[in-house]
């Protein structure tokens, strides 16, 4: 993790911040870059637990515009230090994109403000008095947040909770709850540019998982070793009163057990000693099938309405912390069988002129490995087009370009837009889409490098038959193309 002293602009991030204000409701709180997706669900959180919330953004946009809209909370559009004005707030809540001289990050440090970032006023005002357990892991937090948060109402729970997608269950990202449970997707991405600890280190874990590792977030993370200690750390903080759940399958997150107080469970498919084991998994027409063991002993049949094998992984995580909170087997049982998922992850957008349109978050090769393979056993024996927005600073690096190839080897066809070379990009360190481009068409692997989103629409609308499957892979908004192509199919005739 980054000393910030080490910075050139070090003057800017070290200063003494104000303590954050105490008091159970009507804080008055502002927010730079409310309409993010974190920020925009703890602005509705800390309206639902009665503060005065306001905000502003580079550019107010939907549908996160349109949910604060609804719940009466002003939006500034632009960022300018004027918008402070008296009475200032009691508090300011600092995206993480803000760098120490955007124009209100700046001006609230003047003004000596109190400011926290978005982890450290969540943990402020609602994890300090409940259980927090929090879903930690480089592939598979969102749905495995979403399974557990599930699995707790499920079971007559009434958890709060914040997670990085939206619920198909209820359309929701957050809640405020009335139970003792906390439910929190453990990010490791920095907090703020005054605090470059990871997100999930302010959460205060009385439980938590971890999913997987894999070095990602190659812009924060130095390298592996310094992506390892992050996780390393925060496996030390877990409540001695809690429940450690490691994926037993994966060797990084194994060895995790050597850094805890907490109590360790294991849980996997195929690894040694599993305290919580999937056997027997097989892929079905309403998503997975597996008996579940636990502690050796079998524990009965799970289906899952979700397939791929990282899926019945999440679930498994899901199901480990769940026991730890004795919620009933079988009542577990019955609740992932009807949990629907998350938004964009494997969510089908729509079926027509015979195509199917799926739309996944996955940006990281390993997620785009999986989710082609999961979305292959879903539909086997159709072919999968795939499209892929290389859009996060980290998801553009050339240390994955090889990782890509590898990953997209299980598609039919791929298409894949070329990003955009930003402010912080370095030639040396870009992805280039064409090698990539080559690679897969080396290996039989019919493939596009394209300049954006509409020529990826249009090379799909030619390609594309009856019968396809196309799967839509970004973690932003791809330029609005599945609503567009889902136009298009309409209005076209497409070659059966």
């Amino acid at each position: 993790m980054k000393d910030l002293t080490e910075y050139p602009d070090a003057h800017l991030r070290v200063f003494d911040r104000p303590p954050l204000p105490d008091q159970p409701s009507g804080t008055t709180i502002y927010l730079i870059g409310i309409c993010g997706t974190g920020m925009g669900s703890l602005a509705g959180l800390l309206r639902e637990a009665g503060h005065e919330v306001s905000g502003s953004d580079a550019a107010t946009y939907p549908p996160m515009s349109t949910r604060l809209e609804e719940m009466g909370v002003p939006v500034i559009e632009g960022f300018d230090a004027s918008n402070f004005r008296e009475p200032f707030p009691d508090l300011v809540v600092v995206g993480n994109a803000c760098t120490p001289t955007h124009p209100e990050a700046s001006r609230a440090r003047d003004l000596r403000l109190a400011q926290a970032s978005l982890p450290e006023a969540l943990a402020h005002f609602f994890l300090r008095h409940r259980r927090s357990l929090v879903i930690a892991g480089t592939h598979g937090k969102t749905t495995t947040t979403g399974m557990l948060i599930h699995l707790l109402r499920e079971s007559g729970h009434d958890p709060g909770f914040l997670v990085g997608g939206v619920m198909l269950d209820g359309d929701a990202s957050y809640a405020v709850g009335t139970g003792g449970h906390f439910v929190i997707e453990g990010d490791e991405y920095d907090s703020a540019y005054f605090d470059k600890r990871p997100k999930f280190m302010h959460y205060m874990p009385t439980s938590a998982v971890v999913t997987s590792m894999e070095f990602d977030h190659a812009d924060i993370y130095d390298d592996w070793d310094d992506y390892r200690d992050a996780f390393r750390e925060f496996a030390s903080i877990v409540s001695k009163d809690g429940v450690l759940a490691l994926n037993g399958d994966d060797p990084h997150v194994r060895d995790l057990a050597n850094y805890a107080a907490a109590q360790v469970r294991s849980f996997g498919i195929e690894g040694d000693e599993l305290d919580v084991r999937a056997t027997n998994l097989e892929t079905v027409a309403e998503g997975s099938r597996f008996n579940l063991e636990i502690d050796g002993a079998d524990a009965g049949t799970m289906l899952l309405s979700m397939g791929g094998r990282h899926n019945v992984l999440n679930a498994l995580a899901a199901l480990t912390i769940g026991l730890s909170e004795d919620l009933n087997v079988e009542t577990m049982a019955s609740s992932l069988a009807s949990f629907r998922g998350m938004k964009r992850r494997q969510e089908v957008r729509g079926r027509v002129a015979g195509i199917t349109i799926v739309d996944d978050f996955a940006h990281h090769p390993t997620a785009v490995r999986e989710t082609i393979s999961a979305v292959r056993g879903r539909w086997p024996g159709r072919r999968i087009l795939a499209a892929f927005e290389p859009r996060s600073n980290s998801s553009r690096r050339k240390v994955f370009e090889s990782e890509y190839v590898d990953a997209f080897t299980g598609a039919d066809m791929v298409f894949i837009s070329r990003p955009p070379f930003r402010h912080n990009d370095s030639e040396s360190n870009f992805m280039s889409v064409d090698n990539i481009e080559t690679e897969l068409t080396g290996r039989g692997v019919k493939s596009a490098a394209l300049d954006g989103p509409d020529a990826v629409l249009e090379s799909i609308l030619d390609a594309a038959s009856a019968g396809d499957v196309v799967l839509i892979m970004s973690n932003g908004g791809f330029g609005g193309i599945h609503d567009k192509l889902l136009k298009e199919l309409a209005t076209r005739q497409v070659t059966p």
